[in-house]
């Protein structure tokens, strides 16, 4: 008979599958941090819900992942399986089924992100060391006589670039040197053409320029050899990568950035038409400031002129011929006066001279008081000729506001027997005898029957 087998004594706290998973998830997120982790998407579903389940792996394993909505529509891409992504996410477990899985939070292309992130940093640090101080950036030639650009033979942007120069200015000789512009063999190249045709002394202006793409394809004109060589350039270069959204540390280094290689070739080179209109404009000035100048001179020509003839001893000899006769004349007037003024004075003197003789004197006072008495007899009929003027127009005054002129129009004066003047018909009675005065008589009246009675 054998002995009875001792059955494990049963456990005190006994784990439900929800409880042990809980667990484990609090387990996992307290001892993991948010984590990055780089993997190939695969399984990326997105349904109704807006979240993003996916999962990410590698050739050793894999892990399920998920990302809820809002996180998931603010990516800047859409995930798609084989893509190679950087993932920022928390470490978790999904309770109801128990799978260990990653809750993200961010999420970038890998190659991208990583390249990014290199070309902050070496833009930070070519920075501190003063490669892009705009003080050291050198002004660009006006007129540039040879351009070289350093770009693909191939490319869109040299077609570009010569199209556009050839347009604006068929004078400037443009020499294309040929270099990859991606992949790894293209910043060594770039670095040896920079140095090459800086050292040819053949250029007054480097232009570094390709088209558009992505990061990626940009990376060589991010490299910091390609950036010590511009800055260790003796010519200025003009860098244009890319479109307008486009940086790169080349833009940064390069004496000056263009959003695109047609702007580079526009800047680079002048517009020969809007130059023509200019020297148009400067030739008017010119030709205007030449004539106004000619003006001038031909002006103060004739005034040097006008003086050296006035100067001229035949000009001074007949100013001082006029000036002779001048005097002449003056002298010959003066001796003319002092005569004249010699024959009155001699003149008085007889005359006193006779003066004083008695006869002559009463002779003289005879013709003074002749003198007299005319003088005497005008003023008197002048007076009265006056007097009679005046006369006459008081006469003409008084008549005119007689009433013997108001008689000579047709009217008549009324005098009663009194002998005064009738101003009414009223208290005049029938018979009363009255005297009409009119301008050339008088009549006598007698009064009828009084209508106004």
């Amino acid at each position: 008979m054998h002995a009875p087998v001792d059955q494990p004594a049963p456990p005190r706290h006994i784990l439900t599958p929800s409880a042990l998973n809980r667990l484990v998830r609090d387990l996992l997120e307290d001892a993991l941090p948010m984590v990055w982790i780089e993997g190939e998407l695969s399984n990326v579903a997105r349904p109704a819900s807006g979240h993003l389940y996916f999962t990410l792996k590698d050739s050793g394993a894999q892990v399920r992942c998920a990302m809820f909505k809002p996180k998931s529509s603010w990516l800047k891409f859409r995930p798609a399986d084989g893509m190679q992504v950087l993932v920022r996410a928390r470490v978790g477990l999904y309770e109801p089924r128990g799978e260990f899985q990653l809750v993200a939070e961010h999420m970038e292309p890998a190659g991208e992100g990583a390249l990014q992130r290199e070309f902050e940093h070496l833009k930070a640090r070519l920075d501190a060391e003063g490669l892009f101080d705009p003080s050291r950036k050198r002004a660009l030639p006006r007129f540039a006589r040879r351009i070289g650009v350093i770009t693909s033979a191939t490319g869109a942007a040299i077609r570009d670039v010569l199209s556009v120069m050839a347009r604006r200015w068929p004078l400037v000789e443009v020499d294309v040197l040929p270099v990859p512009v991606q992949g790894r063999e293209a910043p060594p190249a770039i670095v040896a053409m920079l140095r090459k045709a800086a050292a040819s002394g053949r250029y007054d202006v480097l232009l570094l320029t390709r088209g558009g793409g992505s990061l990626e394809d940009l990376w060589a004109f991010n490299d910091e050899a390609v950036a010590r060589a511009i800055h260790a350039s003796k010519v200025p270069v003009v860098a244009a990568v890319g479109h307008e959204i486009d940086f790169s540390i080349a833009d940064f280094v390069a004496d000056l950035r263009a959003p695109t290689p047609s702007a580079a070739a526009e800047l680079l080179v002048p517009d020969a038409d809007a130059l023509e209109r200019h020297l148009h404009q400067l030739r008017q000035r010119l030709a205007t400031l030449l004539q106004r100048r000619l003006q001038g001179q031909g002006q103060r020509v004739d005034h040097l002129l006008a003086r050296l003839q006035s100067q001229r001893p035949q000009a001074r000899l007949a100013r001082d011929r006029e000036r002779l006769q001048h005097l002449r004349e003056r002298l010959l007037a003066t001796f003319v006066r002092a005569r004249q003024n010699e024959r009155m004075r001699l003149q008085r003197l007889h005359g006193r001279l006779l003066a004083q003789h008695p006869g002559q004197q009463l002779r003289m006072q005879q013709q003074r008081l002749e003198e007299h008495a005319q003088r005497l007899r005008q003023a008197i009929g002048h007076r009265l000729d006056h007097d009679r003027l005046m006369l006459r127009q008081a006469a003409r005054a008084l008549h005119a506001v007689s009433p013997l002129a108001t008689l000579e129009r047709g009217y008549a004066i009324l005098f009663d027997n009194e002998g005064k003047v009738l101003r009414s018909a009223l208290h005049v009675a029938e018979g009363t005898e009255l005297r009409a005065r009119l301008a050339d008589g008088e009549l006598n009246l007698r009064t009828g029957k009084n209508p106004t009675a």
